[in-house]
């Protein structure tokens, strides 16, 4: 029997880390009467192993219409050969040779180093692969960057201003009226009203976080009627800031911001 009929008879599949063929190819090939679904589970009682010396696969049945599918195994030539030597026929000896020189021909300096060099060019590919990811992603994050900078900035300075601050403005920065903001941080147990004046509750005076007001009001009578506002200072506003963002109740700017990178 020649080399090119065997080569026929059991075709080699070669993979970066070793030479396979079908098990069932190898079967047909040496004649085995034995029926193959008995065969090769009593092959792999010889102290072959699953996932080293073979691996399952599925392949469609020959002559199949219907797309039926069986099973096989791509099996090692080091195992093709113990398989081979086990049968203890010529056809055995023949193909166990014909598996040697071909192990022989896989390690020759020359298929080791082509092997490596396929291995190198791969692992570049993959790593210009990633490095092409990290810098789409980069670039993706610098422009996010500079979309959010402005509003970011802006955040950061009215947060650190030293004036002083009415309950109109900062009901403002959370898009809402004076009168709902006012409500909300009564809900919230901040401050009560005395009169028209809203106050802070007792655990929260004495902070720094207002400063009260007066301002005339000129009466019909030409009388002056004193009124007294609550201000807010910076320290107080960022309290706020806080409080309420642990109620997850965020400034537009920053909502914003959220859903922009959420939506990325």
């Amino acid at each position: 029997m020649t080399t090119e009929v065997m080569e026929e008879a059991v075709r080699v599949q070669f993979t970066d880390e070793r030479p396979v063929v079908s098990a069932r190819d190898l079967h047909q090939a040496l004649e085995i009467g034995t029926l193959f679904r008995q065969w090769f589970p009593r092959m792999c009682e010889y102290g072959f192993c699953e996932g080293t010396d073979y691996d399952k696969v599925y392949q469609k049945c020959d002559g199949s219409r219907t797309g039926q599918m069986e099973v096989d195994y791509l099996i090692s030539t080091d195992m093709a050969k113990h398989i081979c030597m086990i049968q203890r026929t010529k056809k055995g000896m023949m193909y166990r040779k014909y598996f040697l020189e071909l192990e022989k021909a896989w390690n020759t300096p020359e298929k080791v180093m082509a092997r490596a060099l396929q291995i190198a060019n791969r692992q570049i590919r993959d790593l210009q692969t990633r490095c092409f990811l990290l810098t789409t992603e980069a670039k993706r994050q610098e422009r996010l960057l500079a979309e959010i900078k402005p509003k970011a900035d802006y955040l950061d300075k009215i947060l650190h201003s030293k004036a002083l601050v009415l309950t109109t403005q900062i009901a403002k920065d959370y898009g809402m009226s004076t009168v709902r903001f006012n409500h909300l941080l009564a809900d919230l147990g901040i401050q009560y009203k005395v009169r028209e004046q809203w106050v802070l509750y007792a655990q929260y005076q004495d902070q720094g976080y207002t400063a009260s007001k007066c301002f005339e009001v000129p009466q019909a009578d030409g009388s002056l009627l004193v009124k007294y506002q609550t201000e807010w200072t910076q320290k107080g506003r960022r309290f706020l800031y806080l409080f309420l963002k642990e109620k997850g109740i965020l400034p537009v700017l920053e909502q914003q911001l959220y859903d922009a990178a959420k939506a990325r």
